[in-house]
């Protein structure tokens, strides 16, 4: 697979995966992923059906790429990514209606409880890292770093802050305009809950959206908006964007590879996930799916643009598998 095609994937939001043969065992070669399970060309061609995927507009383009790839080997197999945030999926997934759910937080007690009354039992997998990223234009010349306390101040439910100025005065009084992931996102509840202290609480007047493409686009094309969303968009999108470093009190770190993954990136670094519907194990096609997904996870995900796991840990995770 090529990197360029799988950057593309980042601006996909839903999509149904078409057929496309493929033959082949082992690790990447000459720039493809090919699946590393044991059935032969007779068995491939048998498997047919649909998984059904839905949830974080983070975790999705991971997903979607793994399920561009799975097909080529198995060419009946539909695998449509929706897109309708962590907590949208998961209202889907706990009564039963898909079988993977991509998450950016872990899951709720709540909604632990709700899929333990709908009878649903699952399967955590954490797929990769990320680092929520906040953002401003590449047009926008004065912001480089902000701190945890001015990131608050910007964003708390009561803030008054209307203006650059008014967080740091040698900025100028031009007015800001806030870009947020949606309140279904597991990004919006994990960045309230990391700077705000309380999940979900955020000033009134920003500009919500489900679609990260959208936020992009908002914040790229106004030098005085500012947004956040997962990695990966950034990644994506440098031409337009300029990711804000960001100060705990220890000096300024900018979101990288390198710093989500060690840490340092703090305190908006995170792990990410997709559930299954232990159900769904009984369908070979889900079954096949996940076992692709972790097989290829270490090499797919940091094309991407977000930070694979050590590779012992997704082989680790196969044995999760029913």
């Amino acid at each position: 697979m090529k990197k360029t095609s799988l950057r593309i994937m980042v601006s996909t939001l839903a999509i149904t995966m078409m057929a496309g043969v493929f033959a082949g065992c082992g690790n990447k070669d000459g720039g493809e992923v090919k699946n590393n399970t044991s059935n032969n060309a007779a068995q491939t061609q048998k498997l047919s059906g649909t998984v059904q995927a839905d949830g974080s507009s983070t975790v999705g383009p991971i997903t979607e790429a793994m399920a561009e790839e799975f097909v080529k080997d198995y060419p009946d197999v539909q695998i449509p990514v929706a897109i309708s945030g962590t907590g949208g999926g998961f209202k889907r997934f706990v009564v039963g209606e898909t079988d993977v759910q991509n998450a950016s937080r872990p899951i709720k007690e709540e909604e632990k409880k709700k899929a333990a009354e709908n009878g649903v039992e699952m399967t955590e997998f954490k797929v990769a890292y990320d680092g929520i990223t906040i953002c401003v234009s590449k047009e926008n010349t004065f912001v480089d770093t902000l701190t945890v306390a001015e990131l608050n101040k910007m964003w708390a439910p009561d803030s008054t802050v209307k203006t650059w100025k008014d967080i740091r005065p040698e900025w100028p009084a031009d007015p800001i305009k806030f870009y947020t992931p949606g309140p279904d996102s597991g990004t919006f509840e994990f960045f309230t809950e990391a700077i705000n202290k309380k999940s979900k609480a955020m000033r009134p007047d920003v500009n919500p959206s489900e679609d990260d493409n959208t936020l992009v686009q908002g914040v790229g094309g106004d030098k005085n908006a500012i947004g956040f969303f997962g990695f990966s968009y950034y990644e994506a999108n440098k031409d337009k964007l300029k990711a804000v470093k960001i100060d705990t009190g220890t000096g300024a770190v900018e979101p990288s590879l390198n710093t989500i993954k060690d840490g340092s990136y703090k305190p908006l670094s995170r792990p990410i996930f997709v559930y299954v519907n232990n159900k769904s194990f009984g369908k070979p096609e889900v079954k096949e799916f996940v076992k692709f997904y972790l097989e290829n996870a270490a090499e797919i995900v940091p094309e991407i643009g977000e930070v694979a796991l050590p590779e012992a840990e997704y082989k680790e995770q196969l044995n999760k598998i029913k």
